[in-house]
């Protein structure tokens, strides 16, 4: 059975509404999707564990190949406009397995992130009412609040993506005025636990102490048994950190159907997103770096708010938990998204059922797919609350992430390469913006893969690898069924068009 075109679904008023975001929401989206103080919150300790101090040096040079896979997803977009982004330009550049496979990777992602990311939303929310520990703690409260907050975001990604938008433009709002607030406030803080170095950044001096998935549990990042790695080595250790903090501004991707002449303003947005990211880090790592303690960045288990009590002492510094709250619940949002148009796309295409790639008549957003995520991430939410070998995996799974994120943007960075390979000797602009840059990224994200898996204990990998095998069940079927997607590449769609 042959599939609907695009162009069809569309007449038939079955399409994503169009035309709703502007250059300046989907920028909002991209910095949302990153989540700058989520992500801080959540994975500086990580960070510093692998590298010390180094976490500016590792950001920096991390930022640096991701902006490579932004400008790969800025051209690819230039080619064609579809909700599933990567799903569909890694099909026509390289095969319809690996563009498959790509797309898998990120809604199994996403709905990892979606699973433990909750938790962290509901005890925020309850430590800003009450200092209890034990009602901060109780799994019956973090889960029933946990649950509501997922279904509040969910209900608004399924109303509609203009609803979407002016909520997220107000969440990071003042996500990023708190976040900047309290950096500024560091910066200018005295006494500094540490003075600032420009050795933070340095290539040649940045160093790792976590080799080994045993050494990563230990609390000590010094500890006799690490094996220390310099450079380019340690770098790339430290990359799959970097990755996490910087994934999810791909969501502008994600909704260039929905976006004002998408064709460049989703790219720009991402591109515009990334930098906003990028500079927010920096500043933020460096001033934890300033004002913390060796043994705080290496032990914390609420770093920023431990950030805030340092500088200012007292009821002010919860406002650092509305930043983090604030973040955790856009970026949560933002992964949805991500999961619902992809779902979407690839039930279009009728690669996934064919009732993904359904709109609701009044608010054109992919009802059937939300309903479905909705329910099973409640689902394993609610059961790694209460069953320890379901938590166990969503555990494993915040470390499998890495594996996915790495896969599916070295995959979009080669094909941007091959869309565009008989434009690359053009000009000056286009070989480094669409060949070397792209390229060098890619074989950035490949190296972290291979330096990294070998480190991961035996359920991160399982669960890495794992989920993206499973994804060959379904590709299977309904390849079997006789979809078009996985019809042999055209010509026409493995080449783009440069202006």
């Amino acid at each position: 059975m042959a599939s609907p075109t695009h162009e069809e679904i569309e007449n038939e008023g079955n399409g994503l509404a169009s035309n709703v975001l502007g250059l300046f929401e989907s920028s909002i989206m991209g910095i949302a999707g990153s989540a700058p103080a989520y992500s801080i919150a959540a994975t500086t300790v990580t960070l510093a564990i692998a590298v010390g101090l180094f976490g500016p040096g590792e950001l920096l040079y991390s930022g640096i190949a991701m902006f490579g896979v932004v400008l790969a997803f800025h051209y690819m977009g230039k080619v064609k406009q579809n909700a599933g982004a990567t799903y569909v330009w890694v099909r026509n550049a390289l095969h319809p397995i690996l563009g498959y496979l790509a797309g898998w990777s990120l809604v199994t992602a996403s709905i990892i992130f979606g699973l433990v990311s909750t938790l962290p939303a509901s005890t925020g929310l309850l430590s800003l009412f009450t200092n209890n520990q034990a009602t901060i703690s109780n799994t019956h409260w973090t889960t029933l609040v946990g649950a509501l907050i997922f279904i509040f975001m969910v209900a608004i990604i399924a109303y509609g993506i203009e609803f979407t938008a002016k909520a997220q433009v107000v969440m990071t709002v003042v996500e990023l005025g708190l976040l900047w607030l309290f950096d500024v406030i560091a910066i200018f803080h005295h006494p500094h636990t540490h003075h600032f170095s420009w050795g933070w950044f340095s290539f040649t001096q940045i160093k790792a102490y976590s080799n080994d998935s045993a050494a990563a549990a230990s609390s000590t990042p010094f500890a006799s048994h690490y094996v220390v790695a310099h450079g380019l080595s340690a770098i790339l250790i430290g990359a799959v950190s970097g990755a996490f903090f910087y994934w999810g501004w791909d969501v502008t991707a994600n909704l260039n159907e929905e976006t004002k002449n998408g064709k460049d303003d989703a790219g720009r947005g991402g591109i515009f997103g990334i930098f906003f990211v990028f500079a927010t880090f920096l500043l933020t790592i460096v001033a934890l770096n300033m004002v913390l303690s060796d043994v705080t960045l290496h032990n914390s288990s609420s770093i920023l708010s431990d950030f805030a009590a340092v500088l200012i002492p007292g009821w002010f510094g919860k406002f650092i938990i509305v930043s983090v709250l604030l973040s955790t619940v856009a970026t949560i949002e933002t992964q949805m998204i991500q999961v619902t148009r992809t779902l979407f796309s690839m039930g279009r295409d009728f690669t996934m059922p064919g009732a993904f790639g359904q709109v609701h008549k009044k608010f054109r957003t992919p009802w059937n797919a939300t309903l479905f995520t909705t329910f099973f991430v409640l689902v394993f939410f609610i059961g790694s609350q209460f069953i320890k070998k379901v938590n166990d995996i969503a555990q494993a799974g915040v470390a499998a992430i890495g594996i996915q994120i790495c896969f599916y943007y070295a995959l979009a960075a080669i094909s941007v390469i091959v869309l565009y390979r008989h434009y690359l000797l053009r000009d000056i602009k286009t070989f480094l913006l669409v060949g070397l840059w792209p390229a060098l990224s890619g074989l950035f994200l490949i190296a972290v893969l291979v330096k990294v898996i070998p480190t991961l204990s035996h359920l991160a990998l399982w669960v890495g690898v794992g989920t993206v095998v499973i994804g060959v069940i379904p590709m299977a079927i309904f390849w079997r069924q006789g979809s078009s997607y996985f019809h042999k590449v055209t010509k026409e769609e493995r080449r783009a068009q440069l202006d």
